[in-house]
């Protein structure tokens, strides 16, 4: 009985139904980030247009952030009642006036209430990726999901496309060409994506069920993983650009083109950090990510320094801060490794909670987004409060050194008696 769903699954017409469902998909997430990302680029002129302090800049890039955060888990609900083509194809199709009438926004509240239904487009990541699972055999899910998740360099092509847009025509161009795109991209995903009654869940599970989950202090550990990997990659894909403009003088297509240097990998390389995830273990990995994003972060917060000392031959000038090379090649290799940490944290997820992951990712989800949300205003405000751009780092250093402290006490000091324990159960098996 168990097996006729696999063995429909992995008949030659319904895998090419699954792959075209993963691509159509894979493509309707990325551009659905696309726009998510949309304030990270256009904000700048925004900013300059409504005179916004950085706190302001920092509030009016979250917003989308806060909603795309708060509706995964409903969407994610909706999406095993309803099936994941009908919901990705309403959230698709909610945005797309929301995208459009941005371009005629001149307040600031203006920005910030259309910006929350734009945001919707960020919580597709919870209808995507149960959708596309459930069309491939339990040994390919991993891999369908890890492909999906790649849409996140939608942040990637946000800063190829829009900085381009608004060098030519202004930024109001922008979201009239995002809304076009959305449509299209609608379009082409409701004629080759399709729907299987069978992968339907009859669900009675409600939202405040789900916070229940926040009890469990290792469901807290993950969300405190995820808020860096995921929430600070949100963050910084939105804060890089207005920072490379401020720090370094860059013009804005420059700026938006070095900043890719973090966002792309940061989302393409996601499905290679679920193969290694497989491989060593997802505890391995996320130990490795979390040291090389602290060496990272630790070299990223140190501001441009001058300082004098007092020599045998008079006073001396030294300078110490990190050129725009440097600094870039350090923004690619912690892109890197939060890319290999989001699939990570969904590993542990599966292998903690095999028969719970829908509501436990959701959860996680939910907090990787909200890092996203609060991180750009905390930027902003330290911003305002300090006057040193680099603060953003030395926020980010901090958080980094909670999780590695926790991951210590809670997984390395016991990793002995769990390998033990991980023995005695594979000579049960």
């Amino acid at each position: 009985m168990a097996q006729a769903p696999l063995q429909a699954v992995e008949s030659p017409r319904n895998m090419r139904k699954a792959w075209s469902v993963l691509i159509v998909s894979t493509l309707s997430f990325t551009v659905c980030f696309m726009v998510w990302m949309m304030f990270g680029v256009i904000g700048i002129p925004i900013k300059k247009m409504l005179s916004l302090n950085s706190t302001q800049f920092g509030l009016l890039m979250s917003m989308p952030v806060l909603t795309g955060s708060l509706v995964r888990v409903p969407l994610g609900i909706w999406t095993d009642k309803f099936g994941g083509r009908v919901v990705m194809a309403a959230v698709m199709a909610t945005t797309v006036p929301a995208i459009w009438l941005m371009s005629y926004a001149t307040e600031y509240w203006h920005f910030l209430t259309i910006g929350l239904f734009v945001g919707l487009a960020g919580g597709t990541f919870s209808v995507g990726t149960p959708y596309v699972a459930r069309w491939f055999p339990k040994n390919r899910q991993g891999t369908a999901m890890g492909v999906y998740g790649a849409g996140n360099s939608g942040a990637a092509v946000n800063k190829f496309v829009a900085p381009v847009l608004v060098v030519a025509f202004g930024w109001t161009m922008v979201p009239q060409v995002y809304a076009a795109i959305m449509l299209g991209t609608l379009i082409l995903f409701w004629l080759f994506s399709h729907s299987d009654p069978s992968h339907l869940v009859s669900s009675s599970i409600k939202f405040t069920d789900q916070l229940k989950a926040l009890k469990d202090p290792k469901v807290l550990k993950y969300c405190q993983y995820y808020s860096i990997v995921f929430g600070g990659y949100v963050a910084l894909a939105l804060w890089m650009v207005q920072y490379y403009v401020g720090e370094y003088g860059l013009d804005i297509r420059v700026a938006a083109l070095l900043a890719a240097c973090f966002s792309l990998p940061g989302g393409v390389l996601r499905a290679i950090g679920g193969v290694l995830s497989d491989k060593y273990g997802a505890h391995s990995v996320t130990w490795w990510v979390m040291w090389v994003s602290w060496i990272c972060l630790f070299l990223l917060s140190y501001p441009q320094t001058d300082f004098t000392v007092t020599t045998v031959n008079g006073p001396a000038t030294f300078h110490i801060g990190l050129n725009v090379y440097l600094f870039t090649a350090i923004m690619a290799v912690l892109g890197v490794a939060w890319a290999f940490g989001k699939a990570s944290v969904f590993k542990y997820i599966s292998d903690d909670y095999p028969g719970n992951i829908g509501t436990i990712s959701g959860i996680v989800g939910l907090a990787g987004g909200m890092g996203g949300f609060i991180l750009p205003i905390m930027f902003g405000a330290l911003m305002d409060l300090t006057g040193i751009r680099s603060s953003a780092f030395m926020l980010m250093y901090g958080v980094v050194w909670v999780s590695l402290i926790w991951m210590y006490w809670t997984e390395v000091r016991r990793s002995e008696f769990m390998g033990n324990q991980a023995q005695g159960l594979a000579q049960q098996h």
